[in-house]
């Protein structure tokens, strides 16, 4: 099968495009390298096309979606506190981006679209853990994109008969995340403060909660649903429990015994206090289980992250 990844060279597309090829697929990569990183691909270039191009970029588009059957669709401004700072290119990214991405698959005959969503769509809502049929209640400008991208998927799909599927990620880590961006999530930034012998920084009082997903539970779903028969279909994406950050950092004082203790900050702006996912729909529909607990997890994104430091040659 010929898939296409758009944003194969961030954090979970690159996993993707590893997947994928170990099933013996086909794989194009659609990225910008914007924020993703070209040398995440560096290992696989010899076994993919790539093409570097925008996804606002009809002609791009247009290139990337040739002769494919599958889009697993990636390419986003992520974060929250990035899209305060800069709603606007937010916006046009994740949400343009997509209807050119959704219009280009339309016309080269795409059967079915896997979409990223987030699980910063549901907001602040005191209702855990978090369902499908909840009301969204975006409370950022990338949340309110990431809906906006939702519902043009299968908009679009249903339109121009495109098989789609929504995948709502819950705080996703894993070998491979990037921890020197000021916007980087809060696992790869624990992991390597400790590493480093400094303090985390935690903004709030640390007892803000997270459904922690590890990589390859969400490389599993992409790959059941870009099989599954349900289509417009929009599927919660976790493990189906919650862990505060200090909760977090406990757990990551198991591998790094001398962890410092955190420093705390003010809370950051469009920040959701509590996070829990339902994955009831996910396994009903398309088969999904989690494959690795929180703890596990957390013990193999750490030993990654050692590895790196060592300077092995790890793959992600």
């Amino acid at each position: 099968m010929r898939v296409l990844v758009t944003g194969g060279g961030g954090f979970i597309g690159h996993h993707l495009v590893r997947a994928l090829l170990e099933r013996g697929d086909d794989v194009v990569v659609l990225d910008d390298f914007s924020t993703g990183s070209r040398s995440r691909l560096d290992a696989v270039l010899d076994r993919i096309e790539l093409v570097e191009g925008d996804l606002r970029d009809a002609s791009d588009v247009a290139r990337a979606t040739k002769d494919v059957e599958v889009v697993l669709h990636q390419a986003a401004i992520p974060s929250v506190a990035r899209s305060v700072a800069d709603p606007i290119r937010s916006n046009a990214v994740n949400v343009e981006g997509t209807i050119q991405l959704m219009l280009a698959c339309a016309a080269a005959g795409v059967r079915r679209v896997v979409a990223a969503g987030s699980s910063s769509v549901y907001g602040a809502s005191p209702e855990l853990p978090r369902r499908e049929t909840q009301r969204p209640d975006p409370r950022s400008p990338y949340a309110t994109s990431k809906l906006a991208t939702e519902h043009y998927v299968h908009t679009l799909g249903e339109l121009h008969g495109i098989e789609t599927v929504v995948l709502r990620y819950f705080n996703v880590y894993g070998p491979g995340q990037d921890p020197l961006s000021q916007y980087a999530a809060v696992v790869p930034r624990f992991v390597t403060a400790g590493l480093a012998g400094e303090a985390p920084t935690v903004h709030g009082d640390g007892h803000q909660s997270r459904d922690f997903t590890y990589i390859q539970n969400v490389v599993s779903a992409n790959l059941l649903a870009a099989g599954a028969k349900a289509t417009g279909l929009t599927a919660n994406i976790g493990c189906g429990g919650r862990f505060d950050l200090i909760e977090l950092l406990d757990e990551i004082r198991v591998s790094i015994p001398d962890l410092k203790p955190p420093v705390f900050e003010p809370t950051r702006p469009g920040d959701v206090r509590d996070s829990e996912a339902d994955i009831s729909v996910a396994r009903e529909h398309l088969g999904y289980e989690v494959l690795v607990s929180f703890p596990e997890g957390i013990k193999r994104t750490v030993a990654w992250y050692v590895s790196q430091a060592d300077g092995a040659t790890a793959p992600a």
